[in-house]
């Protein structure tokens, strides 16, 4: 059925930007929900960013102002801009899509920001 595929991710400094791409193959329908949560070393797995098929987005309270959230409903891919990227955003960026009962996880990409 639906698979998750994950592009992006990398380093970056304080202060800069990265983006994070993905996209829900398999699917003749729209994903009703695609985001991005994020696990931090030690850390359980928080949401980040989703965006529904109508468009309606939700950030965690840390990365709001700061990343921004879109898609292509037609085509199930989701991007994610992140900016003014501080330390505390390094962790493993994992993409998902929600569709019927079911939830389908990306492999995960790491982010790191650092001096």
């Amino acid at each position: 059925q639906v698979q998750v595929v994950e592009s992006g991710g990398g380093s970056a400094l304080p202060g800069g930007s990265l983006r994070l791409s993905c996209i829900a193959t398999g699917a003749d329908f729209s994903v009703y929900i695609l985001g991005w949560f994020r696990q931090r070393p030690g850390n359980e797995r928080e949401l980040v960013a989703s965006i529904s098929s109508d468009g309606v987005t939700n950030y965690g309270d840390t990365v709001k102002g700061r990343f921004t959230i879109s898609r292509d409903g037609a085509k199930n891919w989701v991007n994610l801009e992140m900016n003014s990227l501080k330390p505390e955003d390094t962790a493993v960026y994992y993409c998902y899509g929600d569709y019927g009962f079911s939830r389908r996880w990306g492999r995960g990409t790491q982010v790191t920001v650092s001096s």
